[in-house]
């Protein structure tokens, strides 16, 4: 084993490109390791890989050295180490043999400046994104989805929507410890307008899977086909807790009580219901990211703004803008904090607004043996709005306004 040892202090250095445990006996299927930079001071991330679960943990050389030599000789049967200048490879025998052997790569000086490796190429997994769902693990839905292959390698095709997944799952992940603070058995999420189901089937995993949170997750969808598909994918999964069902956002009452509610590109006013549903609710966390401002657009006027709504292009984009911004403005008034963030880049869909509403401690409610002063409260929020004045000025009737206003009525 001190033949390992040593081959590990060698290589745990900046020169390591990546170093690869595989061959198991245990359930972790392989390690990875790689150096990172974690301010100014070289450490190296060990990423196991467990299931469908992957764990990182970040580690000095010297505790990398014990550890690893320990995994590899008690767990593993070889190793795969690529170096800067050389690649090395330690394989352990059924009977606890040890063999190394190492190959010298070519010589950096009779290759070209330009393709001579540099300091920055060795460290370049500190630019690329570190997904929460990664390449190289087979995610089952993202399988039967086409977004991965059956050996976890990305479709090329489905790359943009591989980049949305993790981008909103980044999003989710930020309100994992308001979840993890909510005092019931299990959470309920909503999903109105869920469609294929790329988002929906991706925040069961990561809670669900991942992070070990006990969730009722429900998709809804108008469309029949595509619900029945979904659900036989999530049977197929053994996700009982995921359930797909079809109906219309502004009529569905399956429950009276939900935890997070989520909108993805519904259409026009589809969003204005499903937020209206939320606050009605009292949902801890929202996530809207709306689609089609139709409304707005036929209703803005303002003589004093013809010059820039006469171009319909940026009508349509001042529109949405409006009407995203008036829905923020409107779920502050109900108790929420509020952003407005950027989904994905610009390049890959123009739909790039991300609401995001959580609700403050508290949230500005009333006990439930005061309704009728719940109800003014409310009915005061939306008449008292910053953004009434707005809404005035372009001569716009918002059905988001009007949902809220009904119900404190």
């Amino acid at each position: 084993m001190e033949e390992i040892r040593q081959v590990m202090r060698e290589c745990l250095t900046e020169a390591l490109i990546q170093m690869t445990l595989s061959g198991k006996k245990t359930e972790v299927l392989k390690i990875k390791v790689r150096p990172i930079r974690i301010k100014n001071q070289t450490v190296f991330q060990v990423t196991r890989y467990i299931g469908q679960k992957v764990f990182h943990e970040n580690m000095t050389a010297v505790e990398g050295e014990e550890i690893l030599t320990q995994e590899l000789f008690c767990n593993f049967t070889q190793c795969q180490i690529q170096m800067e200048s050389e690649d090395r490879s330690i394989r352990v025998s059924k009977k606890g043999k040890i063999f190394v052997t190492c190959k010298k790569k070519k010589n950096e000086a009779t290759m070209p400046a330009d393709a001579q490796p540099t300091k920055e190429d060795r460290f370049a997994h500190n630019r690329k994104k570190a997904y929460l769902l990664q390449e190289g693990t087979p995610v089952p839905f993202l399988v039967d989805l086409g977004v991965m292959s059956k050996d976890g390698h990305l479709v090329k095709a489905k790359y943009d929507k591989f980049r949305q997944i993790n981008r909103f799952l980044e999003y989710i992940n930020d309100v994992v410890p308001i979840l993890q603070q909510i005092d019931k058995e299990e959470i309920t999420i909503l999903d109105f307008g869920c469609g294929k189901s790329y988002l929906t089937f991706a925040v069961y995993y990561f809670l669900h899977e991942l992070q070990g949170i006990p969730v009722r997750m429900i998709g809804l969808d108008l469309k029949e086909d595509v619900i029945t598909h979904c659900a036989q994918l999530a049977e197929k999964y053994g996700y009982d807790k995921l359930q797909f069902l079809q109906g219309d956002v502004a009529e569905f009452a399956l429950v009276n009580q939900v935890d997070m509610v989520i909108t993805l590109h519904a259409c026009d006013t589809a969003t204005d219901y499903a937020l209206e549903k939320a606050v009605k609710w009292g949902a801890s966390v929202i996530m809207s990211v709306p689609c089609c401002q139709h409304e707005v657009n036929k209703q803005i006027k303002n003589k004093e703004w013809q010059p820039v709504l006469k171009y319909g292009l940026i009508k349509e984009r001042i529109s949405a803008l409006l009407t995203d911004a008036i829905r923020g403005n409107l779920l502050e008034q109900h108790g929420y904090k509020v952003q407005l963030l950027e989904f994905i880049d610009l390049e890959h869909t123009p739909k790039n607004i991300l609401i995001r509403g959580v609700k403050k401690p508290n949230g500005g409610e009333l006990p439930a043996n005061r309704p009728e002063e719940a109800k003014m409260r409310g009915k005061f929020a939306v008449e008292s709005s910053d953004v009434s004045g707005l809404i005035e000025t372009f001569a716009l009737d918002p059905t988001l306004v009007r949902l809220l206003k009904e119900e404190t009525e």
